[in-house]
């Protein structure tokens, strides 16, 4: 091994510096002791596979009580459900495949499924129509850079398979006007997506500490799924993500079953069949390991920093973009539930 880690180690020279909070994205860094708990738990499942349930429980087990603190703090309602992903994109992905699924069983004869989309949605949606044979539509944004309902509204066909809102978006950093999209939804029968990969494992705590956040998750009425991911700002190990559905009918529609060959049965929730088990161990760690006091703590360093750039960039005169008021009543309203005990 010695052999082998120095050089490794030595090309590191030119990388980001990530840990000095000189990389926006790729990298959310929780602190040392977070890394640590999650390499642990990793190197402690690194050769065990997520594909596996049966052969290794305790990586159902993780996963579950992952996808039940998840639920908690995204208010999922006693037929709520879900899995989880090796990412954003694979949520995304399922969450369109889903959609479509439902779209084509209730409407038969459509044509081709659409995708309505703001502007700022993220590109996964794109890539997901591509190779599931949907059209993506993007519409115009408003002037405050958050989706804009008529917009969406009047690119709306009976083909219109899914609606998409942000919380937050990842160009902007501001939350779509979910709860107006969802009631739009509810009116044409149509699958709501809240793509909550950047916010699903930090609004909460936000808004908790005071941050006014607008509803996003399953509070709101007619929402579908959400896709959020734990190796952003739930500071787990990378390969890791949830995907959420308000009732186990839409959550069915996530698997794919198998059995015409002669092994035997094959059924995975997920678009990928092996997954790492270090991932799911160390998200379980991680979350144990921070639990709400943990992550309201990093949370509000986040948002420290937050108001330091905002202070900093109106000393030169710079807009910023997104609330800045903190009322509390937010919070009081939508406190989540954790841990996960809470909802058993």
């Amino acid at each position: 091994m010695g052999r082998t880690a120095a050089p490794a180690e030595a090309r590191r020279t030119n990388d980001a510096d990530w840990r000095g909070g000189r990389v926006p994205m790729f990298i959310h860094y929780g602190g040392e002791d977070v890394l640590e708990v999650a390499k642990q738990a990793y190197l402690m499942y690194f050769s065990e596979n997520g594909l596996g349930p049966r052969a290794f429980g305790s990586l159902a087990k993780f996963e579950s009580e992952v996808v039940a603190m998840g639920l908690g703090l995204l208010h999922g309602g006693p037929q709520a459900c879900g899995a989880m992903t090796t990412g954003g994109t694979e949520s995304i992905f399922l969450a369109v495949k889903c959609a479509r699924d439902r779209a084509l069983a209730r409407r038969p004869g459509m044509g081709k499924p659409r995708i309505v989309m703001p502007q700022s949605a993220h590109p996964a949606f794109d890539k997901a129509a591509y190779f599931l044979g949907l059209e993506p539509v993007r519409t115009p944004l408003g002037a405050d850079f958050r989706a804009d309902v008529a917009a969406m509204r009047a690119a709306l066909t009976p083909d219109t398979a899914m609606l998409v809102g942000s919380a937050p978006s990842f160009p902007h950093g501001v939350v779509d006007p979910i709860p107006e999209l969802a009631a739009l939804a509810r009116e044409q029968g149509t699958w709501m997506h809240v793509d909550a990969c950047v916010g699903g494992y930090f609004a909460p705590f936000a808004r908790e500490l005071g941050a006014d956040i607008p509803d996003f998750d399953f509070a709101v009425e007619g929402v579908t799924s959400i896709s959020a991911d734990l190796h952003k700002y739930g500071y787990t190990a990378k390969g890791a993500s949830t995907l959420f559905f308000a009732d186990p009918e839409s959550f069915a529609l996530m698997g794919y079953f198998f059995d015409n060959w002669p092994r035997g049965q094959y059924f995975t929730h997920t678009l990928v069949g092996t997954r790492a088990g270090g991932a799911i161990a160390a998200a379980w760690a991680v979350m144990n390991y921070l639990g709400k006091d943990g992550y309201l703590r990093v949370t509000q360093r986040v948002l420290a920093t937050r108001r330091a750039m905002q202070t900093g960039l109106d000393a030169l005169g710079l807009p910023t973009f997104g609330a800045r008021s903190c009322p509390s009543s937010p919070s009081a309203r939508r406190r989540a539930t954790w841990p996960p005990s809470a909802r058993e």
